[in-house]
């Protein structure tokens, strides 16, 4: 029996993280196998995927039917031989990741945080940083891909359809179990620490050349970015030491000081020079696994996110362009710590932001989400961004069009058109994505 929740007289709204985004339903359904959502699938004529809710774009809901993968989480198959897991779609990273780390596996990059559904993860683009990094789609071998009419596609690497489904946004059918490749688990050494815009902008090129895991958050308006930076290595002799005990209320301290700059945004200068000194001002050594150092394990629905990502031979300039345009006072526009710099390898899924380039990706963040929309930072980061043929994170804030897309994505008429193709009564488009999509 398929489980669902069938709209009251005053009717169900679905609500985003941060209630940012709100949309009424009809039905939701939350299916424990297959059968039932290849069952869901063709017995509704709009229909989407709500996943975990992370997306400050408008991509979760927005259909009269509703699916939640929540109980769809089972770990299907370890392969100890390839080193391979098989899951159905609607796990959790957390789960997935704790169930490679059992194995001694791991996957060579992961994202900043783990709350968030595998299916949602891959169908929007997530990624980790690093010399060797990619989407988090890249490492798929396999996925079984329910249509808009019900059928099953077994997608396998090398085959024609899968680059363009690595990276799909749930357009061109629902993923129902993937199959993803790991590798021997290892440890990193790390090292966090304060260092000037002018040098870490003229090293960034060689330190990640030097260093298996590689970020800069780039605190705007205090002249530093926080670099870190970890190296692979075998042995546990190595020098560590403990962050400062306040560390841990830094986002309360941050959300005390910024509720001031929406009357006053000229205040977010202060604000994160302050914040600087705090809490981003030390020097950090760790020793650990990927997943244990590097992944945030809890987030506050206390944010709001655009992220834009540029090719690596462009970042410079549009750096300096940002940061001058961040800094003017005749521009007014301040953005709160920290932004987010990552680092990606090219790769061949047609919607990859790294798409036949390696590339840097620049986060940009609120900590009010409820004045998202009169925050300048984020209109004026993509004016900048979109001077050098910035891609935006397909789960983040943006304000582009389906004319923008076509010019920065060489793929984009044959994705368009297998979409069309595959689901002709849009099926799977809400509002937001009928107007790029379509």
């Amino acid at each position: 029996m398929i489980r669902q929740s069938q709209s009251n007289s005053t009717g169900k709204v679905w609500k985003s993280w941060n209630n940012r985004i709100k949309h009424s339903y009809e039905t939701l359904c939350t299916p424990t196998n297959e059968t039932e959502l290849i069952e869901i699938i063709q017995n509704t004529s709009s229909v989407r995927v709500i996943g975990t809710g992370k997306s400050s774009a408008d991509i979760c809901a927005g259909t009269s039917t509703l699916i939640s993968l929540e109980k769809y989480n089972e770990i299907l198959k370890i392969d100890k031989e390839q080193m391979e897991i098989t899951v159905q779609s609607g796990i959790t990273l957390k789960s997935l990741l704790r169930a490679i780390d059992i194995e001694g596996w791991s996957l060579p990059a992961l994202p900043d945080i783990d709350t968030i559904s595998l299916g949602g993860a891959l169908a929007t683009g997530t990624h980790g940083t690093g010399r060797e990094a990619h989407l988090l789609s890249y490492y798929i071998t396999s996925c079984r891909l329910i249509t808009a009419d019900g059928t099953v596609i077994n997608v396998t690497q090398g085959s024609p359809l899968m680059d363009a489904t690595q990276v799909s946004l749930g357009l061109l059918g629902v993923i129902s179990t993937v199959t993803i490749k790991c590798e021997p688990a290892f440890l990193l050494y790390i090292k966090e620490e304060p260092i000037e815009d002018n040098i870490w902008l003229s090293t960034w090129k060689k330190e990640l050349s030097n260093n298996f895991f590689y970020r800069i958050l780039w605190l705007p308006h205090t002249g530093y970015g926080y670099v870190i930076k970890g190296i692979k290595t075998e042995s546990l002799n190595h020098n560590t030491s403990k962050k400062p005990w306040y560390i841990k209320h830094r986002r309360k301290v941050s959300a005390l000081l910024y509720k001031y700059t929406v009357k006053y945004p000229f205040l977010t200068v202060l604000a994160n020079k302050i914040i600087q000194r705090l809490f981003f001002n030390h020097v950090y050594l760790h020793l650990g696994r990927l997943y244990e150092e590097t992944v945030t394990k809890s987030r506050g629905s206390t944010i709001e996110l655009s992220e834009w990502i540029v090719p690596r031979d462009r970042f410079e300039a549009c750096f300096l362009e940002l940061k001058k345009t961040l800094n003017s006072h005749q521009n007014k526009s301040y953005a709160h710590i920290p932004m987010d710099i990552r680092f990606i390898c090219r790769e061949t899924a047609w919607l990859s932001y790294a798409y036949d380039c390696d590339i840097v990706t620049v986060g940009c963040v609120t900590r009010i989400p409820e004045h998202a929309d009169s925050y300048s930072a984020f209109k004026t980061i993509e004016d900048v961004f979109k001077k050098y043929e910035g891609r935006p994170h397909w789960a983040k804030r943006h304000r582009m069009t389906a004319s923008d897309f076509k010019k920065i994505y060489p793929k984009w008429e044959e994705f368009i058109n297998l979409r069309r193709q595959m689901d002709p009564r849009g099926k799977f488009l809400n509002g937001y994505l009928q107007k790029i999509f379509a």
